[in-house]
């Protein structure tokens, strides 16, 4: 199963015939992308996490695209389809190397629970901006973007990254929301799929 989830997000990749695709996917492979969860302790947090994750929110992104489209055909021309798919596909690979695997104890209902197995966040290796990190990432590994690409995976998080950057980084924000559709279309895509498609785990 997870074999075939991550040839279908190659292939969704390779399908945008973006220059320096095969950089990223071999870069991915290499740091541990496939493998990696998507959280530490909340929406699935457990091996193959991110690449499930990535994909989910590649979906959700193309129905909002569609949905925008349908309502404003403008829309189209600013939301191409090889960039919904860059940019909600990759716009976690900053996430690829913070996880450690550990195991602790959990405490419910007054009771300590055996060791169960979770992950330690480590920003140690390259610790700047979420987002950043992202766009960083792939610009090493000569992926090309466009600059909508790059903000949106940017601005992902929102509100969430703006807390941690302090009051001028809202404005920024607020200008590429308003220059850039597709800031939006992945920003909600992110938040539907982590808040309502995939749940917390359940301790058992």
């Amino acid at each position: 199963m997870k074999s075939e989830l991550k040839t279908e997000f190659c292939e969704r990749l390779r399908e945008t015939n973006r220059e320096g695709i095969e950089n990223i996917i071999a870069f991915l492979e290499e740091k541990g992308f496939f493998l990696a969860p998507a959280s530490s302790r909340f929406h699935f947090n457990s091996e193959s996490g991110l690449l499930v994750h990535s994909l989910n929110v590649c979906d959700a992104a193309m129905d909002i695209r569609e949905i925008a489209i349908r309502r404003d055909p403008s829309l189209e021309k600013q939301l191409p389809m090889d960039s919904v798919i860059i940019a909600s596909l990759l716009h976690d690979v900053c996430k690829t190397d913070i996880y450690k695997p550990i195991s602790r104890k959990l405490k419910f209902l007054m009771k300590l629970w055996p060791g169960s197995p979770t992950y330690h966040t480590d920003y140690g290796y390259l610790p700047l901006g979420h987002g950043e990190k992202s766009v960083i990432y792939l610009m090493q590994n000569g992926l090309k973007m466009s600059n909508d690409e790059i903000m949106a995976i940017r601005w992902h998080m929102g509100a969430w990254d703006i807390s941690f950057q302090g009051g001028s980084s809202l404005g920024n924000y607020n200008k590429a929301k308003h220059l850039c559709p597709l800031v939006t279309v992945i920003q909600c895509a992110d938040e539907m799929t982590t808040n309502i498609m995939e749940c917390r785990p359940t301790l058992k």
